[in-house]
């Protein structure tokens, strides 16, 4: 048949679409030279007609034609809607494997619809004239063959970051003419809405895109037909012939539109030819945040957190009770419906296990759409979207399941109003809004339900604007705000550590907000500590039955770990992922997420695993958060001095003043003036700086120093005079801290071990004693190879590796803290009581002493250059842990587990099992 014949015989036809589709699509096989179904696959099982959705269960609703890996393909008579046809289609696309092509036809007129998952939606649309050229012939035959060819090389995020770049460009121009930025934020809402609702159809096709294109040259018109267009919207009503239908939701609550200029016009013009039905809402509210808030502009280009990273904590926290239910409510339906068969029409008994399972059904429908979920931090929306959007796919997984079994169809319940968040930036509260109504609209439209009923948009007043963990009764006292009750609760708390609260959120805000808990969390928490202590008070007082949150890694360890202890006191963990990648703010950053409730929950996951336990440390084996602090570890290990000001000195300056004549007090300048190190001095290259150190002397002593005091009272003086820290301004010619614990310790030692506070490699070092190392460091009062040993062996690091806190990757390393790295280690004998002359102590002392002296050796052989030495750093050595270095390190631990009397082959979880159990029997000791 040639492609004339089909027109020719087609457009004749006057055949019904039940009579006619299978004859009409085994035409267009001949004049493609395509097989048709019958012949290609005689079983049916990849090509075929009338494909049901589930034919075990005789479904309703199938596809006309179905080829497999390719198209669905739907029919209707002729001049019917085919964009109901689409919507069937759309509407059992999961069931038909979502093949790459939706495709419609009344016989006359051709549609494809791509299906690509990640790509902007593209439409093909072929007449009887199309199918008489070349380019129509070829866009068929590639929906037969080729169905790549037709996919959109744009994605929605491509459109998206287009679209929120552009209206950066309009935020700005606003701001310049003075407008305020909120109310410049809101019209600019407007504006977005309206260009996705024209794009969908909820407007008419190109309405606001027309009016921009014929208003250019005449903005004064264009903000009065803008002001028409926004008051319809408010209630609903005739836009010159066009009906629009009611909207409102608080996003149209007015009809107040600011005027354009013509470079702004421009500027719409192009970003209305963008296909804004297929933004992705996911990411949209963060973005046009981004564009729309003049503080985080910069941020515009940067990555951001995507809907498969959201899913990570949406799924397992609100997600997977409802999906273990729906099993189990699938199983028993099926039950009914064998009942429902079987039963017999008389006396209404078939009509009753009917009704039974429909109610079956629908009641669990609405467990779906009842189960509300909150987000205390819900930014621009983008949590509550996925959430959203997750509720949806399942109870439509359960409409098709009924009507699989030959219930009605019925229209989704889900809907934003079970939704509620809690946001204190104004740009990102009313995007949320945005957001999540647009990405609802969006949902309806590409899974064939059509739209919401009018008004099209509800007040989301369930999404306030406050501060979600500090608030004031009438009178100004602090109190905790009031969280709106839901069942699960989900969220990005803020991340910000105690010196940047500080800086972002003012001295003020700070204490008070630590005042505020200071029964429940220490001060000094992370930010993100504050939302985790509020969600599991409420679930404590049963208002709340799950909660899904991100932290920082620090939230593992030290004061930061209070807020998971509580957690485990009044409930449990039962969901975690210790280390993950996050976007904060357009920079990769790593951090916990933790999903807990009351016990409840039976089933136990860590890092994808499932486990029998999750302790507070985010761990699954040995529990370390119950060691105990040991006294014989007291007044050892510290932080080395603290500056908080410029007292550290160039080689050549120090050496200036090194050389200067005695002072008034007879002294020389090298009292106070001393070698320093800081961790980049131990995990490099030592750099030569000195720093200018008073200790605790006061004014009158320290001034009589007279060039290191003129140049702190310089250097120092004019940023500690104003610090909110009293000792800091009143004594600033000090250290901020001193450390005279630590200066004690050090008195009568000739020398002294040390370790980077934060290293990729856990590695000690000796420094001389007139080495003063600052508060990069870790300092031990101690000098002899035994205890140098025993910091530097696999049982001390694993046990400090658990204990600290990790900061990026694992592979990053750790923080290394004096108390629960140090304080909590149980060494072979309390320290200071190890037999000095047994043969364990005798040889682990040796076996330090010969992995320093090959070390040393390493990092400085005789007759190198400048720049072979510069590539000789003990991070270096340690990245590629030669032969040699590796053997020293197992001699040495072989010699500490003899001391312990622990075999060699022992694992490391057995490790730190023993060594929980001695630090727990030691601790008994202590009466601890």
């Amino acid at each position: 048949m040639t492609p004339q014949e089909f027109v020719d015989k087609w457009r004749r036809s006057k055949l019904t679409e039940r009579s006619a589709a299978q004859s009409h699509f085994n035409d267009l096989c001949r004049i493609l030279g395509q097989p048709t179904p019958a012949k290609a696959d005689p079983e049916g099982a990849t090509f075929t007609f009338e494909r049901g959705v589930d034919k075990r269960i005789g479904g309703h609703g199938w596809a006309d034609v179905w080829k497999k890996g390719f198209f669905a393909w739907e029919y209707k008579g002729k001049h019917k809607n085919l964009d109901a046809a689409y919507e069937q289609l759309q509407l059992y696309r999961d069931a038909l494997l979502n093949p790459p092509l939706l495709i419609v036809s009344d016989m006359e007129t051709i549609v494809i619809h791509t299906n690509f998952t990640n790509t902007v939606k593209r439409t093909f649309t072929l007449t009887f004239d199309d199918l008489l050229t070349k380019d129509g012939l070829e866009t068929l035959h590639s929906a037969f063959e080729h169905p790549d060819r037709l996919r959109a090389e744009q994605t929605p995020e491509g459109v998206t970051r287009q679209a929120a770049a552009e209206f950066s460009k309009l935020a700005e121009s606003l701001r310049q003419a003075g407008h305020d930025p909120e109310r410049a934020a809101h019209f600019l809402i407007r504006i977005l809405f309206c260009l996705f609702a024209e794009d969908i159809r909820l407007l008419p096709e190109n309405l606001l895109s027309r009016m921009i294109e014929e208003t250019k040259d005449d903005p004064d018109h264009c903000q009065q037909l803008m002001e028409e267009l926004f008051g319809h919207m408010a209630g609903g009503g005739f836009f010159g012939l066009d009906r629009i239908p009611h909207f409102n939701g608080g996003i149209f609550d007015s009809s107040d539109a600011l005027p354009l200029d013509r470079d702004d016009l421009e500027i719409l013009a192009r970003v209305a030819r963008l296909d804004w039905s297929s933004i992705e809402p996911s990411i949209l509210g963060t973005l046009f945040e981004r564009g729309l808030d003049p503080d985080k502009r910069a941020q515009l280009g940067a990555h951001y957190t995507s809907r498969e990273d959201i899913l990570l904590i949406v799924e397992p926290v609100l997600m997977q009770p409802l999906r273990r239910h729906w099993e189990e409510v699938r199983k028993h339906a099926r039950e009914f419906a064998a009942k429902w068969q079987e039963a017999d029409s008389a006396g209404g008994a078939k009509t009753r296990v009917r009704n039974r399972l429909s109610k079956f059904l629908t009641g669990f429908a609405d467990e779906i759409a009842n189960t509300t979920v909150l987000d205390p931090a819900c930014g621009s929306g983008n949590f509550l979207y996925v959430a959203l959007r997750q509720l949806l796919d399942l109870e439509k997984e359960v409409i098709l399941f009924a009507t699989g079994l030959g219930l009605p169809m019925f229209f989704p319940t889900v809907a934003p109003e079970q939704l509620y968040g809690i946001e204190i930036n104004e740009y990102a509260h009313e995007l949320a809004q945005a957001t999540i109504w647009i990405g609802y609209i969006q949902w309806l439209r590409e899974n064939g339900f059509g739209q919401p009923s009018e008004p099209i948009l509800k007040a989301l007043d369930n999404i306030r604007e406050m501060d979600a963990i500090l608030a004031f009764d009438e009178d100004g006292n602090p109190v905790e705000p009031e969280w709106p009750e839901a069942d699960v609760a989900i969220g990005n708390p803020p991340f910000l550590g105690d010196k940047k609260m500080r800086a972002e959120l003012g001295d003020t805000y700070t204490e008070t907000l630590r005042e505020l808990y200071s029964q429940r969390l220490p001060g000094g928490v992370d930010l993100c500590c504050y939302w985790f202590e509020k969600a599991r008070a409420i679930i404590e007082a049963g208002k709340l039955k799950r909660a899904g949150l991100l932290a920082t890694q620090g939230i593992r360890g030290g004061a930061n770990r209070e807020a998971l202890d509580r957690i485990k006191k009044t409930g449990d963990i039962f969901w975690a992922q210790s280390d993950r990648n996050w976007i904060l703010e357009g920079a990769t950053v790593h951090v916990s997420m933790v999903g807990f409730d009351d016990g409840a929950e039976d089933e136990r996951e860590l890092d994808d695993r499932t486990v029998q336990a999750i302790h507070p440390d985010l761990t699954s084996m040995v529990d370390l958060t119950k060691a105990s602090f040991l006294l014989e570890n007291a007044t050892t290990a510290f932080i080395g001095p603290s500056p908080h000001g410029r007292f550290d000195l160039s080689a050549k300056l120090a050496e200036e003043m090194l050389s200067e004549p005695p002072n008034p007090n007879g002294k020389r300048n090298s009292a106070v003036v001393r070698p320093v190190v800081s961790a980049i001095d131990i995990t490099r290259r030592p750099r030569g700086f000195y720093t200018i150190d008073f200790v605790t002397m006061d004014i009158e002593e320290a001034s009589l120093f007279v060039e290191p005091f003129e140049y702190v009272r310089r250097t120092v003086l004019p940023v500690r005079q104003n610090n909110r820290r009293r000792a800091y301004a009143e004594k600033w010619w000090q250290y901020g801290e001193p450390r005279p614990g630590m200066r004690e310790a050090l008195r009568f030692l000739n020398r002294f071990v040390c370790t980077p506070r934060v290293a990729k490699h856990r590695v000690f070092v000796w420094c001389r004693a007139d080495i003063l190392a600052n508060d990069g460091t870790v300092v031990f009062g101690r000098e002899d190879d035994y205890f140098f040993g025993m910091l530097h062996s696999k049982v001390h690091e694993l046990w400090a590796r658990r204990q600290g806190t990790q900061l990026r990757e694992a592979e990053s390393g750790f923080r290394y803290t004096p108390t629960t790295c140090f304080e909590t280690f149980p060494f072979p004998w309390p320290p200071g009581k190890e037999p000095v002359d047994d043969p364990c102590v005798q040889e682990i002392a040796a076996a330090a002493k010969n992995l320093v002296e090959k070390r040393d050796r390493w990092l400085n052989p005789e007759g190198a250059s400048e720049a072979d030495l510069k590539k000789r750093t003990l991070t270096n050595l340690y990245n590629e842990r030669p032969t040699w270095l590796d053997l020293a390190h197992k001699k040495l631990d072989e010699a500490v587990l003899d001391a312990y009397g622990w075999p060699h082959d022992i694992t490391d979880d057995q490790i730190l099992e023993r060594l929980l159990a001695l630090n727990l029997e030691r601790a008994g000791k202590e009466g601890r």
